[in-house]
């Protein structure tokens, strides 16, 4: 038999409890919707025991809602141009959710540290929520849809399986996030570097050269123009 894991229980309290917080915070800001519908059923089902903060995740309306809008999701997600529309108006959702989370998974603790908790929560859920745009931002131009659709099943298949293995094995689970949290900030350093050069190379094409140069010589042939109209004003005077 399953034993059943106390989310946020007074054993938790330490590196399972920061595992388990940051596997849940960066599955949240992959899939806020399929996260908090995987708690609440696992809650259900005798596995997860929840902390009186998080109580409201086990409601029968909240997983019904949550699995309705992760349905949408599946589909809304997946369309090429959409999606892009679909993440950035997610933005106001995912990151303060997986806040929300984190500081009722840590009720059993200090205010001071339960603000720390869900800060730290919402920024790992704005690192994953920020990787899944910037890759989204990569495949979308790509003509064939089965990139973006595998992209984004393979976002919704590990956002239930981070929150499943973090309250089984959370410290494998922070582990893995770890690993992910890695390769965003490498992504993000190229993506930056390569809108940077291509800004830079967009601002000094051979064109702008060219433009600037002709613009230069026309406001000089203008002022030479101009020269020996303002010295006859001056000898008149």
């Amino acid at each position: 038999m399953l034993a059943v894991m106390k989310f946020g229980g007074p054993q938790l309290v330490g590196s399972e409890l920061v595992g388990l917080i940051v596997a849940v915070s960066f599955a949240a800001g992959l899939n806020v919707y399929a996260t908090v519908a995987t708690l609440g059923l696992l809650a259900h089902a005798g596995l997860l025991d929840l902390p009186s903060g998080l109580h409201l995740l086990a409601s029968w309306w909240v997983i019904a809602a949550s699995g309705v809008l992760f349905a949408i999701e599946l589909f809304a997600d997946k369309i090429p141009g959409f999606d892009l529309f679909w993440n950035a108006l997610h933005t106001f959702v995912r990151i303060p959710v997986a806040a929300l989370i984190a500081y009722g998974a840590t009720s059993q603790l200090s205010p001071e540290k339960q603000l720390l908790a869900a800060l730290a929560g919402g920024a790992i859920a704005l690192a994953a929520h920020g990787g899944k745009t910037a890759a989204r931002v990569a495949v979308t131009p790509s003509p064939e849809p089965f990139s973006n659709f595998a992209l984004s099943a393979g976002e919704d298949t590990l956002a239930v399986f981070l929150t499943w293995l973090a309250t089984r094995h959370p410290i494998a689970a922070a582990l893995i996030v770890a690993a992910f949290l890695a390769v965003i900030v490498v992504v993000m350093r190229w993506i930056v570097r390569a809108m940077t050069r291509a800004l830079r190379n967009l601002f000094h094409s051979p064109e702008n050269e060219a433009r600037n140069e002709a613009r230069n010589g026309a406001e000089n042939e203008l002022d030479n123009k101009l020269a020996p109209s303002n010295r006859h004003d001056l000898d008149v005077a």
